[in-house]
């Protein structure tokens, strides 16, 4: 053996031992060569009940259905009412009473997973909407750790869905006329997946769909809207009718990004996370197997609340399972920080908890309650905090709802009037809204 190919092999040896080293603790223990990729998908105004694994029967999700098949379901997560405070939330794991100031931004000292994850050595991109920088304030995409980025509403409005206005890695892309957004941002992310498939990567895929207004998508069948029918916003040729195809084309858009891995062979080595930012439209009902939902968008209730959170690793997760725990949205930073090996930012308050242990079929360390603090200083909403359990959810002012039975939260259950169940209920979440100042 030449002394140049004992060098070659001492160094890929060497190699090797420093990447396992590096995994965290519980892939070492499995077995895995090297940090899974981490792909987080995130539907714009999509409750729980747009899925049809979730009982919607308007719906056809076969994409997300078979992941949800072969993974696992939440029954339970729970995100802010509206986009840029559920936004705020997920990237940080932190509540909105540290850090949120004002709609449409991030505070640019806050750190983000993808700070997390790029320096436990992960490539980041961003697809998508971003809506996290207004009127020179905020956080631009580079600055939250992202070294990729294809993404509407940074700088700029305008158009989200046909000939969309999208600023790729800092400069307005020109090129749009005729393209459909959600096409465009698939697009990236496959060529991000590709570029990347050899090291770790970390996708985080806020889409754009299924916001309002609601134009016809490629699959719809019609002529799509020119750019002066469309309108600046896009709002030309807008009709709820189309809902259901947003709603499809959502979930044809995650069925690219797992075709991409299947066809890189990246399966196995992937963690696909799937949710919402809040409820959807107030005027969209959907009709499920044991009724019909109407969007509640921007409420506090399950209708505003309530998402969608399906995981699937092939091979790491044990498939065909529903998991009743209590998830927020808090929970995916230090989640995503025990799955790729990353340090949370020193000297700052996470309210999270890791559901790793979930997703891997074990139990875990269960949340007893969700909070959610909302102040959305934006629009027609107002503030207000609550602490609920998997069953009642208790108010700032007192008002406790028995969200089983009264899902809508019409009829507060009196002080003291309620069964012992829900007086204690009452006094361990009213033990909680006093913790927080």
């Amino acid at each position: 053996m030449s002394h140049q190919t004992t060098r070659r092999t001492f160094l890929k040896t060497t190699a090797a031992a420093a990447a396992a080293s590096a995994l965290p603790d519980w892939a070492r223990a499995a077995g895995a060569g090297r940090k899974p990729n981490i792909v987080l998908i995130m539907a714009d105004d999509l409750g729980y009940e747009g899925l049809s694994c979730y009982g919607a029967t308007s719906y056809k999700t076969p994409v997300l259905d078979e992941l949800a098949r072969t993974g696992i379901r939440f029954s339970h997560c729970y995100a802010q009412p509206l986009c840029t405070p559920s936004r705020v939330q997920i990237m940080t794991g932190r509540y909105n009473f540290r850090n949120y100031t004002q709609f449409g931004m991030l505070e640019p000292k806050e750190r983000t997973f993808a700070h997390m994850l790029k320096a436990a050595g992960y490539a980041t991109c961003a697809v998508g909407k971003w809506q996290l920088w207004r009127k020179g304030k905020g956080t631009l995409p580079e600055q939250a750790g992202f070294d990729d980025h294809c993404l509407w509403q940074v700088k700029t409005k305008g158009r989200r869905y046909w000939h969309p206005r999208i600023q790729v890695n800092g400069k307005l892309h020109k090129e749009m006329t005729a393209k459909y957004g959600p096409d465009v941002f698939a697009d990236h992310a496959c060529a991000f997946i590709e570029k990347n498939k050899d090291r770790p990567f970390f996708l985080y895929y806020p889409m754009v769909l299924t916001h309002s207004p609601f134009p016809p998508t490629p699959d719809s069948g019609v002529t799509p809207p020119t750019p002066e029918r469309a309108g600046k916003n896009g709002k030309g040729g807008s009709d709820k009718k189309y809902f259901v195809d947003m709603v499809a084309y959502t979930d044809k858009m995650v069925g690219r990004i797992v075709k991409k891995l299947d066809a890189l062979g990246l399966r196995e080595n992937t963690l696909i996370l799937f949710t919402g930012d809040n409820g959807s439209p107030r005027n969209i009902t959907t009709k499920m197997h044991n009724g019909q939902i109407r969007g509640g968008k921007g409420n506090t209730n399950d209708a505003g609340t309530r998402v969608a959170l399906v995981a699937n690793w092939s091979g790491a997760i044990p498939a065909g399972r529903v998991c009743e725990d209590l998830v927020d949205f808090s929970d995916f930073m230090p989640t995503l920080a025990e799955v790729g090996g990353g340090k949370p930012p020193a000297g700052v308050t996470l309210d999270g908890r890791s559901f790793l242990p979930q997703l891997r079929g074990q139990t875990g360390n269960p949340r007893e309650w969700v909070l959610c603090h909302y102040d959305p200083k934006w629009g027609k909403w107002k503030f207000s905090r609550s602490a609920r359990d998997k069953r009642y959810r208790l108010y700032h002012d007192g008002r406790l709802f028995d969200t089983v039975q009264d899902v809508l939260e019409k009829k507060p259950i009196p002080a003291g009037q309620g069964s012992a169940e829900a007086e204690a209920a009452r006094r361990k979440l009213q033990k909680v809204l006093d913790t927080i100042k």
